[in-house]
């Protein structure tokens, strides 16, 4: 890293992997938009779900806790996707995430007012799988 003044200037080489990392993060969001818009909507396949909120942990496999905040998912019924795909959280994952879209779409066709799950992410970190689980808690109610 050269100097110039007070400032550090990275190498070229550092800011051409930042490009290219950006790039693919901005590659994955508009395919996981794309997902989205052509997924039924939730609304559509269950008419009777009024709301839902899913609580969402993620761990490492041999169950060390902290690995990320906690975080609550409120659904906006009238206008979701019948889609529950969550991104890794670990920045060094590629192409990993965490898909429940069948496993949540099961609970509320059932009309359960409560569910849980957790699900291993499918991506890898270099040549070892991902070691993220994401646990998740569901909460819903029906009119």
């Amino acid at each position: 890293m050269r100097r110039e003044g007070r400032r550090a200037i990275p190498p070229a080489s550092f800011l051409a992997d930042q490009r290219k990392q950006r790039g693919e993060a901005a590659q994955r969001f508009a395919e996981r938009r794309s997902r989205e818009d052509e997924a039924p909507r939730l609304r559509q396949q269950l008419p009777g779900l009024a709301a839902l909120v899913l609580e969402i942990e993620e761990r490492r496999r041999d169950g060390i806790v902290g690995m990320g905040p906690r975080h609550i998912k409120r659904i906006v019924v009238e206008s979701a996707a019948a889609l529950f795909v969550v991104p890794c959280g670990d920045p060094r994952c590629k192409e990993g995430g965490h898909d429940i879209t069948q496993s949540v779409m099961a609970a509320l066709r059932a009309a359960r007012t409560r569910f849980e799950g957790h699900e291993e992410c499918c991506g890898s970190q270099g040549n070892a799988p991902c070691d993220r689980v994401m646990y998740y808690v569901g909460i819903a109610s029906y009119t």
